[in-house]
């Protein structure tokens, strides 16, 4: 049976919103009426980050030859092959509402390791898939399933019950081990058994990409598979290049993407408001070591400069206390679940020194009905905290171009 979670000090009440969120997950239809914005956990839609790992590997991994043991596979209703629907938000109001099928005939493969979103109550999580994972999957992973087949190994994640510890001094360096461990096993297997020699895209956010990095660094940079990636798409953890270089800091050999088709590189970015750059020691939007800054590669412009996002938004977006409410039309709350919204924001990569980040600003037009402010801060305790960005909508704000980016790398190696 699962544990009921002790909740850390940034979860909120989740009591409300969760049976809309069950009922997606399920498939139902969704109802735009009700107490559907009730504030909860922010954790738990998109998640929170982790910590580095180190390379020890966990006993007693679980049995990935199993299906049971994948959160997503490609043509199974699960969080990930379900279709969405989705209306556009124009400038002028509401469109049209289409539906996101999963494609039947891709022959690119998508790996996804999903941020921190358990709320276990142990340092490590078990691999029961409850609400926040398939969620989560729903929410980043499951668009993606129109370019590329899904894959979502289960893990025994860091939980967010640990992070409140960890930041209190704890060393949970050997929890990371145990995650990594099962990323690694699962990987082992989508080679051996499930990939069948096919392209791949490796996509995780936050704790995700933590995971991804050390698989990229490990598994993949030197080996003959690396052939067959076409991008690694690592969100909202920093991927460190040397100062003006694209390559050379944590990858040897993978450069960061420059341009539209472009195969075997990174996309990585960390998304903050341009109005509030990564603050002095902030926990995200800067490298780590000196000489080195964090890289950025903007979606919607790779060669360099500002681009208009094209943006995936969920209508239940979590409101913690002390964020206001975000309006996002005039006409009032979207009638789907998820919605689009192509250049209501757009995004420019910045670097400073150590610091390096996606700036992301609201366009300024007056004749816009949509919503001036876009949501995706951190709120702690009620209290926004600035080093964490726009890191809750990481993937939301640039997920359509990030679609069009694999399409393009797809072609290219055909």
């Amino acid at each position: 049976m699962r544990r009921e979670a002790e909740k850390p000090p940034f979860a909120l009440s989740l009591s409300k919103g969760l049976s809309f969120l069950s009922n997606i997950v399920a498939g139902k239809k969704w109802a735009s009426t009700g107490p559907a914005r009730t504030g909860w956990a922010a954790a738990l839609v998109l998640g929170l980050t982790g910590f580095s790992s180190t390379p020890v590997l966990a006993q007693d991994v679980p049995h990935y030859e199993r299906d049971s043991a994948w959160l997503c596979l490609p043509g199974r209703a699960d969080a990930c092959g379900r279709p969405l629907d989705t209306t556009a938000l124009n400038a002028n109001g509401y469109g049209s509402t289409g539906q996101v099928v999963p494609a039947r005939d891709s022959k690119v493969d998508c790996f996804y390791v999903y941020p921190t979103v358990s709320r276990d109550p142990g340092l490590n999580s078990d691999l029961v898939a409850g609400l926040e994972e398939n969620a989560t999957a729903l929410v980043q992973l499951a668009r993606f399933g129109s370019v590329c087949k899904t894959y979502a190994p289960l893990y025994r994640q860091v939980t967010a019950t640990a992070l409140p510890r960890a930041f209190a001094g704890e060393d949970i360096r050997p929890n990371f081990a145990i995650a990594y461990g099962d990323v690694l096993a699962a990987w082992r297997n989508f080679l051996a058994t499930r990939n069948k020699d096919r392209s791949f895209v490796l996509i995780g956010h936050s704790q995700g990409s933590i995971h991804l990095l050390k698989l990229l660094q490990e598994q993949i940079e030197g080996r003959p598979v690396a052939k067959r990636m076409l991008s690694a798409i690592l969100l909202g953890w920093a991927v460190e290049v040397p100062e003006g270089k694209l390559v050379g800091g944590s990858l040897k050999s993978t450069p960061l993407c420059t341009k539209p088709g472009q195969t075997g590189c990174v996309i990585t970015y960390m998304s903050f408001r341009a109005s509030a750059p990564p603050p002095p020691g902030s926990f995200l939007g800067r490298a780590a070591r000196p000489g080195m800054t964090a890289g950025c590669t903007n979606p919607a412009a790779l060669r360099g400069g500002r681009g208009k996002l094209d943006s995936y938004w969920f209508s239940l977006y979590p409101l913690p206390p002390g964020a206001e409410p975000v309006i996002w039309s005039r006409e009032g709350a979207p009638p789907t679940a998820f919605f689009r919204t192509e250049g209501l924001v757009i995004g420019e990569c910045r670097h400073s020194g150590q610091a390096g980040y996606l700036a992301v600003t609201e366009n300024p037009d007056p004749s816009d009905g949509r919503t001036d402010r876009i949501p995706g801060d951190v709120y702690i305790a009620g209290k926004l905290d600035p080093g964490w960005g726009l890191h809750l909508v990481d993937m939301n704000v640039a997920q359509g171009d990030l679609l069009r980016l694999i399409e393009a790398q797809a072609r290219g190696k055909r």
